[in-house]
């Protein structure tokens, strides 16, 4: 299933922030539009799943954009301003990204407007949430390459060379993942399945270079599972 889309920024390094962070996502058609009138008229004319719609623009503001939006349009707001959240959300936007937003904030925001589209079933809607300093933080399923464990804590490494620290103990964590995504490799390392590359019965290697150790008391459960 291929999701059409439309980014409308006067920034064509915003444009090229949304497009790469759509093809890491994968199934998205998008098209991208650093004129603002050009953009609405493609919206009106292809009514597209989702646009992506910056606030502060030249002679149209993406708060006058958005009120012009086909029924069928959901929209997310991507912009350095902060002022015009109330605004945005009065006009229904699924979600208000901030610049310079991370790649999994994105995968959260689209993960929403699917969710608004009724397509509900898919990987970026599923994620765990951890405690990280004060905070909760939600984190995508699909983000997660492998976690692991420390004294009293666990890292969990994303996409995006990101790295989440929650206090928390593997088993726990493990606990919340469902199985048919994730193995235990080692007594210290959970690992993303789709993530893998390659593995034997003393490592796994997984698709960003990375390698991890496979335990002796796990080598035989990493083989069944995953030939």
């Amino acid at each position: 299933m291929t999701i059409r889309c439309v980014a409308i920024d006067d920034e064509p390094l915003a444009l090229d922030v949304i497009d790469k962070f759509c093809q890491r996502i994968g199934g998205i058609e998008l098209s991208t539009f650093s004129d603002p009138v050009q953009g609405l008229e493609m919206i009106r004319r292809e009514k597209p799943a989702i646009a992506f719609l910056d606030i502060e623009m030249e002679n149209i503001t993406g708060l006058d954009i958005a009120s012009q939006l086909p029924e069928e349009t959901c929209f997310i707001f991507t912009t350095a301003y902060l002022n015009y959240a109330m605004e945005g959300f009065e006009l229904d936007a699924v979600d208000y990204l901030h610049k310079p937003f991370a790649f999994s904030r994105f995968k959260t925001a689209f993960a929403r407007a699917m969710r608004r589209l009724g397509i509900e079933d898919t990987e970026d809607s599923r994620s765990i949430l951890v405690k990280h300093e004060y905070n909760n933080v939600s984190i995508p399923l699909s983000d997660i390459l492998y976690i692991e464990a420390m004294e009293g804590y666990v890292k969990i490494y994303r996409e995006g060379d990101e790295c989440t620290i929650s206090r928390v103990i593997l088993k726990n964590i493990g606990s919340q993942l469902p199985e048919k995504d994730f193995i235990r490799i080692h007594r210290s390392f959970i690992v993303g399945r789709s993530k893998i590359k390659s593995f034997n019965k003393r490592e796994v290697n997984l698709k960003n270079g990375m390698k991890l150790p496979v335990g002796r008391q796990y080598s035989a459960d990493v083989m069944a599972l995953l030939s």
